[in-house]
């Protein structure tokens, strides 16, 4: 028998060849197994559609609002759902003590949170797409027609779905830096809000600040009456969308650093 037909040999060379697709297919395993990211899920896809039939049954719309708009007034809580389950993805494993199982048969854990960030986000564009688009059809379906301007929802649409998987990733990343799921759900939601909120302080710099939120580039997206420039900043919604990507990359950047450097 040569050395690399022994078993013990055969596992540790298959670890160390186990990448992308197969911790892909572990995370997806992981994912629809836990309750807490399923349940979550099917809330965020939900909201929408129900704020919907809501806003449209009580007529609870601006006279400048859009159809868009209006229909998609609890996509915000809805892409805080996102975030909530882009960041259980992850403490689920840390406070069950399952993460070291993850890393042992992964060792690679660049893969293991490529593999994460591409479920999330990808799960969350596709429901939140579909979501918001039947939102939106709901919508201009009840409500009484040639009342509010239509708005344009495509190609707001696909930037509206992106927004949900950039806020994923963002509470994915916020989950690898705390690792305690409440301490990790706190702060991604804080992230989501406080620029808006603080964005107006900083005077000429508010546009930057207030824009950097995820919240704040789907209500600019969503055409909705409340993006104000004072309350998401003055860029423009797809400006605002790709400035909230590339803080997303960077504070994803630092959590692979950290995951990398810090035991399991």
């Amino acid at each position: 028998m040569t050395v690399l037909d022994r078993p013990g040999t055969n596992r540790e060379t298959r670890r160390k060849r186990t990448g992308f697709p197969e911790a892909f297919a572990y995370e997806w395993i992981k994912f629809r197994s836990v309750r807490s990211t399923v349940w979550t899920t099917a809330a965020a896809a939900a909201l929408p559609v129900v704020g919907a039939v809501f806003v449209a049954a009580t007529g609870s719309l601006q006279p400048d609002d859009t159809v868009l708009g209006g229909s998609l007034t609890l996509s915000v809580v809805a892409q805080m759902l996102a975030a909530v389950v882009g960041a259980l993805v992850v403490t689920g494993e840390y406070s069950s003590g399952t993460i070291r199982t993850t890393f042992a048969a992964v060792p690679r854990r660049g893969a293991v949170l490529a593999a994460k960030a591409t479920l999330v986000a990808g799960v969350m564009y596709v429901l939140a797409l579909l979501s918001c688009s039947l939102a939106y059809l709901v919508g201009d379906a009840l409500l009484p027609q040639g009342r509010y301007a239509q708005g344009e929802p495509l190609p707001a649409l696909f930037g509206i779905a992106a927004s949900f998987a950039v806020a994923a990733v963002l509470g994915l990343a916020v989950g690898i830096l705390v690792r305690h799921s409440a301490g990790a759900v706190t702060t991604v939601i804080g992230v989501l809000l406080l620029p808006s909120l603080f964005g107006p302080l900083f005077g000429d710099a508010e546009r930057w600040v207030a824009g950097v939120s995820p919240t704040a580039a789907l209500e600019k997206l969503t055409q909705t009456s409340e993006a104000t420039a004072d309350a998401v900043g003055s860029l423009g919604p797809w400006p605002s969308l790709l400035l909230v990507a590339a803080c997303t990359a960077a504070v994803a950047s630092a959590a692979l650093l950290l995951l990398r450097r810090r035991d399991a």
